[in-house]
């Protein structure tokens, strides 16, 4: 497209310059015309190339073909078969008469090749200019060419220290090691000790694995280079492999240095696991560079790389040996007294109503990241400008919580045999939950709208789990299944309300039967594997996958006739849960248990039978 525009440019342009060398003020006339002002004496001198004639006239004549406006200068056609006697005329009236050869003067073959080749060569030159604008030079390695990487200067004051990080103790711990070995390095070598070359940061997303290495950098006061993997993966091979050369030279100047390099499994992924052309395409190159930089012959004296992944299970064996990424550091979502210190460091800038309870509220967000965290904070700071606060009070963070957890409230309009149909649904879930040993507390029922679901049961531990025992993961499929279960017990009928909750049946049911050895029929093994929505199906033999599938589907019945076993017994409690969720369409954790008749304390109790060390992950 741009070479055709840029033709059309080179044509115009020659179009312009051909006009000159006309006469474009001329008028055509016609030949009569031109003999009646020869006859009448009105032409002072003719120009004459062949049989084209052009003049200029003693006195401007009306313009021919009712034109308007007049002409001086004219242009006409002498015919071939006139036989006028015109060059007679001419000297008759003493008309000064300049005339050329029709023939063209023979050029040279150099200067008819240069005037062929002229178009050309003016398109070529304009496309070079176009690309070189474009690309900053000519050539495949021009193509990818930056300035030098600089290292990410934190504004004065603005500093992230480990004062700024919070819940991931033990990380904390590991890496202030390699902040002691940056400030520090002759103490350590005094004894032979070696700085390590890299640390690899894994873990859910939102965890704080960049606020991490912005820490170290900060707390150790040196240079920090930040690039993500991305950056270095172009279309022309050998370009990312020469921006981590440039990257690695720039951290050597100002040695000590920090390199982090975030999402690494975009470019440290298994070599040989396909998409490569030969095995040599611009991934695998980068990764070659990489490896080659951190622990090749050259090696990076006083540089510490710094990477962080969601997926090191992807990442090529070269890269985690040590020599290359000497420490690995898993990073998990904080426990309850961490989420405290990282609500109190994101409440730092946000005014907080007095009776404002951070504790109460890390108690009711197990699994949450610092990412939610922070986002949560902000939310309910949103909420409190909207209402026109002067301070974020309980409320802004507890409604804030329902947002990010359970959705935006939606204006929906259900009819009425609609709404006690939901009504019915949740409090299935909620009593369940309520009568079920061993189940997390309810905290919150409500039918109003949210997201995509009807209505919403919220329920959540006491303190946080990081082992299920079988009691427990059956209380939590019957508690799922409470809501269909109710229906079957009121109608007689299901309906499609309960899909989110059989995906989260499935889930732990196939994780009982084929992950976690709750099953004699299978035994004692896994033959699920953790990420199953992805290689489901090629862990195991067929036979053992069958029989996982049909042990999955026994307990999910078991555990479904249960709850419709329960739900008949505590039919009165369902209905007057039911009536009053009808009458307030929210109700919290003690109208909840009040309305159903349900013992909190008695409900802990039960919770309190249900123990045990079987580990795993529901």
């Amino acid at each position: 497209m741009g070479l055709i525009l840029t033709a059309l440019v080179v044509f115009l342009i020659s179009d312009l310059l051909l006009s000159f060398f006309g006469n474009p003020g001329a008028t055509t006339i016609s030949y009569t015309e031109f003999n009646n002002q020869l006859n009448k004496g009105n032409i002072t001198k003719i120009y004459s190339k062949g049989d084209a004639i052009e003049g200029t006239l003693k006195s401007a004549q009306p313009k021919p073909d009712g034109a308007k406006g007049e002409y001086t200068d004219f242009a006409t056609q002498r015919p071939s078969f006139a036989n006028d006697n015109l060059w007679a005329t001419l000297q008759q009236q003493g008309i000064e008469v300049t005339a050329t050869s029709p023939v063209v003067q023979q050029r040279s073959f150099l200067a008819n090749l240069l005037l062929s080749l002229a178009p050309m060569v003016l398109l070529i030159l304009i496309w070079v200019l176009l690309a070189r604008r474009m690309s900053g030079g000519l050539g495949a390695g021009a193509l990818g060419r930056k300035a030098p990487p600089k290292p990410v200067v934190a504004e004065a004051g603005k500093r992230t220290t480990f004062a700024d990080v919070a819940g991931i103790d033990e990380v904390e711990a590991e890496l202030t090691e390699v902040v002691d070995f940056l400030k520090n390095p002759q103490q350590y070598r005094k004894l032979g000790a070696k700085m390590p070359r890299g640390v690899l940061l894994s873990g859910p997303p939102g965890t704080g694995k960049t606020l991490l290495a912005r820490a170290v950098a900060g707390e150790a006061n040196v240079p920090f280079f930040s690039a993500s993997a991305s950056e270095f993966i172009e279309m022309i091979v050998g370009v990312g492999a020469s921006r981590v050369r440039e990257l690695f030279a720039e951290a050597r100047k100002v040695a000590p240095a920090i390199i982090f390099i975030d999402e690494i499994d975009t470019i440290g992924r298994q070599r040989g696991a396909g998409g490569g052309m030969g095995g040599h395409d611009e991934r695998e190159q980068t990764l070659n560079q990489i490896l080659t930089e951190m622990d090749g012959f050259t090696g990076s004296e006083g540089v510490i790389v710094i990477a962080a992944t969601n997926r090191a299970d992807v990442l090529d064996p070269a890269l985690l040996r040590p020599g290359r990424f000497d420490r690995r550091i898993t990073v998990s979502p904080p426990d309850r007294e961490g989420r405290a210190a990282i609500l109190a460091i994101h409440t730092r800038t946000v005014p907080l109503a007095g009776d404002t309870d951070l504790g109460r509220l890390a108690k009711v967000t197990p699994g949450m990241t610092g990412a939610e965290l922070a986002n949560l904070v902000n939310e309910a700071a949103l909420l409190a400008v909207k209402r026109k606060q002067d301070a974020v009070n309980e409320r802004d963070l507890s409604d804030a919580l329902e947002k990010v957890q359970l959705g935006a409230v939606r204006p929906l309009v259900m009819p009425q045999e609609e709404r006690e149909r939901t009504a019915y649904h949740e409090s299935g879930h909620a009593l369940l939950g309520m009568l079920q040993p061993g189940a997390d507390p309810v905290r919150k029922i409500t039918i109003v709208p949210r997201g995509r679901a009807l209505g919403v049961t919220l329920s959540t531990p006491e303190d946080d789990r990081y082992s299920y025992t079988e009691p427990y993961l059956r209380g939590r499929i019957i508690g799922a299944l409470g809501g269909m279960a109710a229906e079957q017990v009121v109608y007689g009928v299901i309906t499609t309300g309960a899909e989110s909750d059989l995906e989260q049946v499935t889930n732990i049911a196939r994780g009982m039967a084929g992950r976690w050895g709750m099953s004699e029929r299978v035994g004692r093994l896994t033959a699920v594997p953790a990420d199953a929505q992805g290689a489901y199906g090629l862990s195991a033999a067929p036979t053992t996958l069958d029989a996982v599938d049909e042990e999955a589907r026994r307990i999910v019945a078991e555990c479904y006739d249960d709850a419709v076993r329960l739900l008949t017994e505590q039919r009165a409690r369902l209905d007057a849960l039911a009536a009053a969720l009808l009458e307030a369409e929210t109700l919290d954790e003690e109208a909840a248990y009040r309305a159903a008749g349900v013992p909190r304390k008695a409900s802990e109790d039960a919770s309190e039978q249900a123990s045990g060390d079987a580990s795993g992950e529901a």
